[in-house]
């Protein structure tokens, strides 16, 4: 019988991957197809409550809104910097430091998405770095499959460590057992979680090293004329060294420090070193590798969004063009540290539904708290720093807003269906919910090779949910207590959770719809599923594996 709630729990997840990847419909139609599917489920096998599944849906609403604000905010603060002319200035200050595209995936994906994931998590770094790669002339379809690849190693400590300090302290918290397993220890919850970031971040900078060189591979097997694995491997050097520049002040701050910095860290001295490198000509390559001729590239490749760059008036200094950039990460960055008051201001202003239609179910949001509001507050800024004219303004504006309306329903209906799925704890029939109890099948299945299979539950979570805090959320208590039956280190197989969820944020269809939306790339997602499940097989198998040797 519970292999048979197994399967059942499993027919959602099926659900997408059959209509998204198989069937290659669009997410606009395969996630509505899915949250019926779910929601059928739910009501006739699980028999959750109608009122409950209502205010499951409610609850989705309410976060897929969230998530449409953050991609408002970044497409207009691209539109703003286009109508400006300050993206023709940074096109040209990345074109000074290399115009090779293999060289600026690594500066712009990989160490400046890294740094903005750090500082504001949420996939804040796809929608940002999506649109500038376009505007400075990668294919749409090229910017969003490398912004969701480095989406793998910063997220675990994204948004200033949320996903440990929230989604695994919340998971765990107030169980008997975890705090009968720590006093017994005599070691604080807090140092708990330093031990999780610590053997999270080992993982991570054995694994993430090799990220860039999978990036620059990526770029010259699926967008070189001809395909070339070849010529990705012509800059190993650069690859390697912006993976270790990275990786390694990343992997001594989770260690050291804890889980609120890594990735900040790890980002802004990678931008260092590689940019230093990169300005004193060393390990430059050869030859310039860049894409076949705009005129050249399939229809799959191309957004309905492609920048249209201005001439920049004589003013618009280099500075003064990358400064909105800056602005928003400083803004970022200060808005997620606690000892600062700024967090606390923005946190002030808080929404909530407590017992959503007078079920357990509970809504809060925080608008202020948003990254998306600070984009609003560097879009004002920008507008007067770069003395625009209202019609520019308007201009940028109306071209954000179509937009969202293409993804209102893919991401909408992604968002609830997670909802849905996660909030079936409460039924009558008497079952876990519907994520655990696919957990539970999986763990069975395992038994002392539980440690190979930790990630693959957290990667389940991220693609569902969205999520890496999410996912550590809903399998924090799990993992602790199949760790504990198997006699593993609780805190080695809570940070495989937490690298396995992390390799999940790659694929999971909120971000793709999201990263999609910036540049109208919509009706694409099972081919960017498809592809990115090559650089997550990666990913996965190899903590799994270092899983196994650490545990065992």
């Amino acid at each position: 019988m519970a292999l048979l709630y197994f399967l059942i729990a499993l027919l959602p997840i099926l659900t997408v991957f059959l209509l998204l990847v198989v069937a290659r419909r669009p997410a606009s139609q395969a996630m509505p197809g899915a949250l019926l599917v779910t929601v059928a489920i739910a009501l006739l096998i699980w028999r959750v409550p109608p009122i409950q599944v209502a205010a499951s849906l409610i609850q989705g609403a309410v976060i897929a809104a969230e998530i449409l604000y953050i991609v408002l905010g970044a497409i207009l603060l691209l539109n703003v910097l286009r109508e400006s002319g300050a993206i023709s200035v940074i096109r040209e200050s990345l074109l000074g430091l290399s115009r090779d595209r293999r060289v600026q995936v690594i500066i712009i994906a990989w160490l400046f998405g890294s740094f903005i994931e750090g500082a504001s998590g949420f996939g804040t770094p796809a929608v940002i770095c999506v649109p500038l790669l376009v505007a400075v002339g990668f294919p749409a379809m090229a910017a969003v499959m490398v912004a969701l690849i480095i989406q793998s190693t910063p997220s675990t400590f994204g948004a200033v460590g949320t996903p440990i300090l929230f989604g695994v302290a919340t998971g765990l918290e107030g169980a008997e057992t975890v705090e009968a397993t720590l006093a017994s220890q005599e070691l604080p919850f807090p140092a708990y979680l330093d031990q999780v970031a610590a053997q999270a971040g080992l993982l991570h900078g054995l694994i993430g090293t090799l990220i860039p060189l999978i990036l620059v591979l990526t770029l010259t097997y699926f967008f070189g004329r001809p395909s070339s694995l070849s010529e990705g491997l012509k800059l190993w050097k650069l690859a390697l060294l912006a993976g270790v520049a990275f990786t390694l002040p990343y992997t001594l701050t989770a260690v050291f420090l804890g889980p609120e910095f890594p990735s900040l860290i790890g980002g802004l001295v990678g931008l260092m070193v590689i940019v230093g490198v990169l300005r004193r000509g060393w390990l430059q390559p050869p030859q310039i590798w860049d894409f076949p001729p705009e005129e050249q590239w399939p229809d799959e490749w191309i957004g309905s969004v492609m920048p249209q760059l201005r001439t920049p008036p004589q003013s618009m200094t280099v500075l003064k063009a990358w400064l909105p950039y800056l602005l928003l990460g400083l803004l970022l960055v200060l808005s997620r540290l606690q000892a600062l008051p700024l967090r606390g201001w923005l946190q002030s202003l808080r929404l909530s539904w407590p017992n959503v239609l007078g079920t357990n179910l509970a809504i809060s949001s925080q608008p202020l708290y948003l990254p998306a509001t600070l984009f609003l507050v560097v879009v004002v800024i920008t507008y007067f720093l770069h003395q625009m004219k209202p019609p520019e303004m308007r201009n940028a504006i109306a071209q954000a807003l179509p937009l969202l309306q293409k993804t209102a329903l893919a991401l909408g209906a992604a968002v609830l269906m997670a909802r849905v799925f996660i909030n079936s704890e409460v039924n009558t029939a008497g079952l876990a919910s519907m994520p655990l109890t696919l957990a539970a099948g999986i763990s069975a299945l395992a038994g002392q090779t539980w440690p190979f299979f930790a990630p693959i539950v957290g990667l389940i979570g991220a693609f569902v949910a969205g999520s890496v805090t999410v996912s550590n959320m809903m399998f924090s208590l799990f993992q602790f207590g199949v760790a504990e039956a198997i006699n593993a280190p609780t805190a080695a197989i809570l940070a495989l959770q937490s690298v396995g969820a992390s390799a999940g944020n790659v694929i999971c269809v909120s971000n793709i719809v999201a990263a999609a939306a910036t540049v109208g790339l919509l009706g694409r997602e099972g081919l960017l599923i498809r592809r990115l499940m090559i650089p997550v097989l990666y990913y996965l198998g190899f903590t799994g594996l270092l899983g196994l040797v650490v545990v065992g």
